[in-house]
């Protein structure tokens, strides 16, 4: 009897231990969190940031499309803007709107291209990094915005904006990456990746680009406040960044198995490219995931636009300006 017993105490033992090690093996005792998911999903399914982001058109094309029907032009800026000058057949649609407007205005899948266009070029590539992410893969950002198309839309946006008042402050040195870190903590209440995704921009579109932007003379003023993310090339980042700005190459450094988990999600996240157009489409996509982020305006060119056009790395000059039509 006592034998019984304690055989039956030993089989029960194992089939505890046996037990748990089954539990600990099973996925769903430690699912995936939002950001995991969101990740996963966004690069299985076209990896648009690490790509081919960023997704940009020049004004020259738009101009030869004028009469393409295939080809839709939307104009972000303000109604008066847009009244006093826009680029022929182009409709005037306010950023925050434009997910609604694919969604129920348009058939978006009728056109070859659609353009967004504002003044700079830099809202307009963060929304539409936000529509790719959303599916749209036929949508672009004009190139320099509606600079681009004429010098009255350029005097008091990139010619006002190109400078080279902190050459004397920037760095040459390399800055090492960070450690592997904790990842944001999204909440939207969805278990499904595609759900979290949508969840995620229709928030971003909620939020006024505006509110992303960080002008050089504050990033100067106390770069400490930011993890820099210097979003060139690593040539360009030898040219010159902000002190302390890590490199991270473009359509390589954002991935899971690069660099992405080594962007902290504690502290403030300035992206700094030359034109801050592909940085724009960064800016979004981490927003998305959740990273507390920003925009340096108009990039490298608000601080060091001369040593840009020196080496030929999308310095502005007046070159960019067209000087085509427009309607008033």
């Amino acid at each position: 009897m006592k034998k019984a017993t304690l055989y039956f105490v030993l089989f029960l033992g194992i089939t505890t231990l046996l037990s748990s090690f089954k539990s600990s093996e099973n996925p769903m005792e430690n699912p995936p969190s939002e950001f995991e998911l969101l990740v996963q999903y966004l690069e299985s399914n076209g990896d648009f940031i690490n790509t081919i982001a960023p997704a940009i058109i020049t004004a020259d094309e738009v101009k030869e499309n004028l009469r393409n029907d295939k080809y839709l032009v939307l104009d972000i800026r303000s109604a008066d803007w847009f009244e006093y000058g826009h680029v022929k057949k182009s409709k005037n649609v306010k950023g925050p709107e434009l997910l609604d407007y694919f969604e129920n205005k348009i058939d978006a899948s009728a056109y070859d291209k659609i353009t967004i266009i504002c003044y700079s070029g830099q809202s307009a590539a963060y929304y539409t990094s936000l529509l790719r992410l959303y599916g749209y893969n036929n949508v672009y950002s004009l190139k320099w915005g509606m600079s681009s198309w004429a010098e009255e839309f350029a005097t008091n946006i990139w010619i006002k904006n190109s400078k080279d008042e902190f050459t004397d402050q920037i760095e040459h040195t390399a800055n090492p990456k960070l450690e592997k870190g904790t990842t944001p903590t999204l909440s939207t209440g969805k278990t499904d990746a595609k759900e979290i995704l949508q969840e995620r921009i229709k928030e971003a579109f909620a939020k006024p680009y505006k509110e992303f932007i960080v002008k050089s003379p504050v990033a100067f003023e106390d770069p400490s406040a930011y993890f820099i993310v210097n979003y060139t090339s690593e040539d360009s980042y030898n040219t010159g960044h902000l002190k302390g700005a890590v490199q991270f190459q473009p359509k390589q450094c954002l991935a899971s198995s690069t660099s992405l988990y080594k962007l902290p999600s504690d502290k403030k996240i300035l992206v700094n490219c030359n034109t801050g157009l592909s940085a724009a489409y960064a800016v979004a996509y981490l927003h998305v995931l959740g990273y507390d982020v920003y925009n340096l305006a108009y990039g490298s060119n608000s601080y060091m636009n001369s040593a840009l056009v020196e080496k030929g790395t999308n310095g502005w000059t007046t070159n960019e300006i067209k000087n085509f039509p427009v309607v008033e």
